[in-house]
């Protein structure tokens, strides 16, 4: 995981718990053990960076509430 990717996954997680209102340590949780943390949001990052960040924690809550961890 490069620092860009990693910055990124840091911005992803803090968006995230302040538009569901929950700690971040929770909602890396939730990323991490459903698979989204390092099979979406790392391999994804070099198209999803491009893109807003309301888009972006949008996108990420989407995917959780399929993941059924949202």
């Amino acid at each position: 995981m490069t620092f860009d990717q990693l910055d990124f996954a840091t911005f992803c997680i803090g968006s995230v718990a302040d538009r569901l209102n929950m700690d971040q340590a929770e909602v890396y949780d939730k990323l991490n053990d459903s698979g989204i943390l390092t099979g979406y949001i790392i391999p994804a990052y070099d198209v999803l960076h491009t893109f807003s960040s309301q888009y972006i924690t949008d996108d990420i809550i989407d995917y959780m509430k399929k993941k059924g961890v949202a």
